[in-house]
């Protein structure tokens, strides 16, 4: 590991100075991603800065219903919210679904959304790999792929984004609060991650002095009915190879309001807006919600070993569906 720097922020302002002032400088909180990859030699800054003492960790009710939290929550904390579990049952599930309950009680909503996208040549040295040394291709396309992202890829870079979190985020249309020296933005969650295109090392939309002060979930009445289903080859936390978070209202039959985002096949977060396009005002059956996640996975495009992913994704959307239905979000 390469020597740094290291300070701690008392406060938000004396964190952003710090980062603006610097070159290389990380923001360090639950550090379940950030200390591996400085161990690993990919994560090289020249200052850490600890934020663990910032005023970030609350979980509010703004006045509209929004629903504000602290991007220093853990993941731990969040899950177990009433709040959370009775509005969002889907963003619960997803984080409980996704990391062990150490590495929930030690991971923040802010670290989370950051984790890198990432596959097995990344953390490979030897690897051509154009995320951690831009430029240098990617062994990922034509080696072993079975892991890999058949939405958003682009001939630098097919790594899936890993967090189970951001795709309930993204179905739940979540705003991000990011802080500067120059002042506060607000940028829609389904907008906060990149796909690849020829800068693969470029994951996100935040700038290099910007810190993640909160996220904002907004009032979705569906949400109440939501469900977060993980496809993956063993239970013990691994990456999904399929994921989906699903909402569904229906009336006489009819799929009135639908929410889907995809998690394991895209590059990102991936919001299904076609699929919900055209399962809106059709029957709730599953034949329609097949054609729904066909017409969401005609561009997807698989190699020969993670081609299985469309499939799997299309059934997984109708499986999520169907249950939603019959036994309702399981909260």
């Amino acid at each position: 590991m390469r020597s740094f720097s290291y300070a701690t922020a008392p406060d938000v302002g004396t964190a952003l100075r710090t980062i603006a002032d610097h070159e290389d400088v990380k923001f360090l909180a639950g550090g379940t991603n950030l200390v591996d990859l400085m161990r690993e030699g990919i994560e090289q800054p020249t200052t850490v800065v600890d934020i663990t003492r910032l005023p970030l960790t609350g979980i509010e009710e703004l006045p509209d219903g929004t629903i504000r939290v602290g991007a220093l929550v853990t993941n731990s904390r969040l899950a177990a919210d009433p709040v959370i579990r009775t509005r969002y049952p889907v963003l619960a599930q997803a984080i409980l679904l996704g990391a062990s309950a150490q590495l929930r009680n030690m991971a923040t909503v802010g670290g989370n959304l950051l984790q890198r996208t990432r596959c097995m040549y990344f953390y490979d040295e030897a690897a051509a790999c154009n995320k951690r040394a831009p430029g240098s291709g990617c062994d990922a396309i034509g080696g072993f792929s079975r892991g890999g992202a058949v939405l958003g890829t682009s001939d630098h870079c097919i790594a899936t984004h890993p967090s189970d979190m951001a795709v309930a985020l993204t179905m739940l249309d979540t705003v991000v609060e990011v802080e500067s020296v120059r002042g506060i933005r607000r940028v829609p969650v389904a907008e906060f991650h990149r796909v690849p295109g020829d800068t693969p090392h470029i994951e996100t939309v935040l700038a290099a002095d910007e810190l993640i002060t909160a996220i904002e979930l907004p009032p979705v009445p569906v949400a109440g009915n939501s469900r977060y289903r993980k496809v993956r080859d063993r239970a013990s936390y691994a990456f999904a190879l399929v994921s989906v978070a699903a909402a569904v209202a229906v009336a006489d039959g009819v799929v009135t309001e639908v929410r889907l985002a995809l998690g394991g096949v895209g590059t990102k977060p991936w919001r299904a807006t076609e699929a919900e396009r055209v399962l809106l005002g059709e029957p709730a059956t599953e034949e329609a919600f097949g054609r729904a996640a066909e017409a969401e996975l005609a561009a997807a495009v698989g190699g020969p070993q993670n081609a299985f992913k469309i499939e799997l994704a299309r059934r997984t959307v109708v499986a999520t569906l169907r249950q939603l239905l019959t036994e309702g979000s399981a909260a």
